[in-house]
């Protein structure tokens, strides 16, 4: 099993789920839950403040995600999304794909948290590297 995004030709998941009346209906479910449980909702990368206008939702794992004959089935849990500010999701994906380990020996949960823990590492070094004013 493999982490790597598959081409959005021929993945039903990113050509009709992401696009389906299920997964927006989620993903206004999980952004009006995150802002009650705190304040701000918060990019898990770079920690910038967002809302579901500036902010997408990645998986974490995919588990209550199902195709039915009526059509998809959005059930994840909350703890299975995480909201990024979009270039951050893209860096996200981008090292998930070129990483082995990332992409091919661990889980996608795993993955990601690790992803974003070496991203957050180097966004630290660029700061402490850049000269303040």
């Amino acid at each position: 099993m493999s982490n790597r995004r598959r081409p959005a030709r021929n993945n039903t998941y990113r050509t009709r789920y992401l696009h389906s009346p299920a997964w927006f209906a989620r993903r206004d479910r999980w952004f009006a839950e995150q802002g009650a449980r705190c304040e701000h909702v918060r990019c898990a990368l770079c920690l910038g403040m967002g809302n579901s206008r500036t902010l997408e939702l990645h998986h974490l794992a995919y588990t209550g995600v199902s195709q039915t004959p009526r059509g998809w089935a959005a059930h994840e849990r909350h703890e299975d999304l995480t909201a990024l500010h979009p270039r951050c999701h893209e860096y996200l994906h981008q090292l998930i794909d070129r990483d082995r380990a990332l992409s091919g020996f661990v889980s996608r949960r795993t993955a990601s948290l690790q992803a974003i823990a070496r991203l957050q590492a180097k966004i630290g070094q660029y700061i402490e590297s850049t000269e303040w004013p």
